[in-house]
């Protein structure tokens, strides 16, 4: 099966240099300024599941993408994704599958748009890894999962297949048969963790140990899951158990990506991961809205980063 990685940032680079490892046939389509960068120093892993470097790996740009693969994996960032989806369309064949690890659900609606929805998956995946100032990407613990599945659920002979390819890497790889759940139950994590650990610039330690820190937290994680209920997607008992758990967790250091974003100057998902899962909020989630004020604090960051910008 030909695997074509859209990017090797830190989650593309990360998952694509794994399967290189296992022997699968990978290759990475990538911007020139990164292609230059792999051309010059190999794409390099730093992680506490084992270092690897590939002197050597192979990249395509977009100019010199001519024939379909059998999988496509997607996993820019949200703000990203119209430019991606132009940039690998010729690959996609009537055979392909595309396999989004985006957050939140807004993609799938562009997928579909483009290819059709019988050509798009259903995916998440769970790890912390940013690029440092050389370009190497360094995994910063030892979380690395990715789930998959048909989005009509159950099993299929397409998705076992890939399943196939994509097990046996140094990650955890799980076959989901509810696949929209466990993309939702990821969601209302995240827009938890980004919306609290942003608005308070801390991590879920610090927070949790600060007056009133806790209660607001737990206070999100509701309105976040009652948002997916009022959407049909529930979180599970098992789901509620752990999110509490981790909410609670005064020892935690995590941290959102989109916090260390913010810290970096950098874009951020705050429309894709709590901007649309806040348009979703339905009549019937009574309260005010922490979710709402933490929306305003993530567009007020980006409406100051662009008028600086433009200083």
């Amino acid at each position: 099966m030909r695997i074509l990685v859209v990017g090797a940032g830190a989650i593309g680079g990360y998952f694509g240099a794994r399967l290189l490892e296992a022997g699968r046939d990978v290759t990475f389509l990538v911007r020139e300024r990164r292609a230059e960068r792999l051309r010059e120093g190999g794409l390099s892993v730093r992680s506490p599941e084992g270092d690897l470097t590939f002197n050597d790996p192979p990249i395509l740009t977009a100019r010199d993408l001519e024939e379909p693969f059998d999988l496509i994996l997607l996993s820019c960032k949200a703000y990203d994704l119209q430019g991606a989806i132009d940039s690998f369309a010729p690959a996609v064949g009537p055979g392909t599958a595309i396999l989004p690890l985006l957050n939140g659900m807004g993609h799938l609606d562009a997928l579909d748009a483009r290819f059709g929805p019988g050509k798009v998956l259903g995916g998440q995946c769970v790890i912390a890894a940013t690029l440092d100032a050389q370009g190497a990407i360094v995994h910063l613990n030892t979380l690395q999962s990715m789930t998959i599945g048909e989005r009509a659920g159950g099993r299929s002979a397409r998705i076992d297949a890939i399943a196939e390819q994509l097990s046996g890497a140094r990650f955890e790889l799980k076959v989901s048969d509810d696949i929209l759940q466990s993309m939702w139950d990821k969601w209302v994590f995240l827009a938890t963790l980004a919306s609290g650990t942003c608005l308070m610039r801390a991590p879920v330690g610090d927070i949790v140990a600060a007056p009133g820190g806790e209660a607001l937290l737990q206070g999100l994680f509701d309105e976040c899951r009652e948002i997916a209920a009022g959407n049909g997607h529930a979180p599970g008992d098992a789901v509620l158990a752990r999110a509490r758990g981790f909410f609670s967790d005064r020892g935690s250091l995590m941290t959102a990506s989109m916090l260390r974003d913010i810290e970096n100057n950098a874009p951020i998902e705050a429309d894709h991961i709590v901007g649309d899962l806040l348009s979703r909020r339905r009549a019937t989630v009574n309260g005010a809205s922490v979710l709402g004020v933490a929306y305003a604090h993530l567009k007020a960051y980006e409406a100051r980063r662009e008028r600086e910008s433009k200083a």
